[in-house]
């Protein structure tokens, strides 16, 4: 549709959108094959020579503006941020979190951590963080959902969803045993998230935050559940 665009994405992100098999087949295991139909259909290659590979600290130009790239790994490690420094606006993808306007409260945000498979690691999550402050952004744009203005002043929130999240995927660890793991971290990451929101907003309606982010901590529970699976791999234990 778009017969002058060149894409421009994350240089490890780049080889999937130029042959999307592996991640068409990546996506149909985490939202079953029914669903990604309906959402996305089939996924078609891009054209090679129309394709830019952005590494970090690359400046992108769009006509009279140029974007600052950052490589932001945490959330997954293929996952980038634009920087647009006339505005100071930061365009986070999912590094900054998720937040549906929904359940603001006073003017307050509430931010959670997605980590949705397959490349979770909080200790670089919080390290991009720490890249992205240091721009001092005077926005955050989100994609799930929107802008968020004075970034810096709700950081915290998001490292402790963070931190939280990775807290219960180790005691989850602990247990030692993979049967019934992702049922038992969606409970855990649900639980966890009303009990921050009942802080933000005692009159929150539970039913009604449960029913806005049960799919969101669902995938979470997967992206937790497959960290754990690398950490085991890591240490070369055997998966039960």
């Amino acid at each position: 549709h778009c017969d002058n665009a060149t894409l421009a994405t994350h240089h490890r992100g780049l080889p999937h959108l130029i042959d999307p098999q592996r991640l068409q087949k990546g996506a149909q295991a985490v939202y079953g094959e029914d669903f990604f139909a309906r959402s996305f259909g089939e996924l078609v290659p891009a054209p090679q020579e129309r394709c830019m590979a952005l590494n970090d600290g690359d400046r992108l130009t769009l006509g009279r503006h140029r974007l600052l790239f950052i490589d932001t790994p945490g959330h997954a490690n293929h996952h980038g941020c634009f920087f647009y420094e006339p505005k100071s606006n930061l365009y986070t993808g999912d590094t900054f979190g998720l937040r549906y306007r929904e359940l603001d409260h006073e003017g307050t945000p509430w931010l959670m951590a997605t980590t949705t498979p397959v490349a979770f690691d909080p200790d670089l999550w919080m390290q991009s963080l720490d890249r992205m402050i240091a721009l001092e952004p005077r926005r955050a744009c989100l994609t799930h959902f929107g802008p968020l203005d004075d970034p810096m002043k709700w950081q915290e929130q998001l490292r402790q969803s963070i931190r939280d999240h990775a807290e219960i995927a180790l005691q989850e660890e602990s247990r030692g045993n993979t049967t019934g793991r992702e049922e038992r971290l969606t409970a855990a990451i649900m639980e966890k998230a009303l009990a921050r929101l009942k802080t933000h907003n005692p009159g929150v309606d539970e039913k009604f935050a449960r029913g806005l982010l049960e799919d969101d901590i669902r995938l979470n529970s997967q992206g937790l559940a497959v960290w754990l699976s690398r950490r085991a791999k890591t240490r070369g234990e055997p998966i039960t």
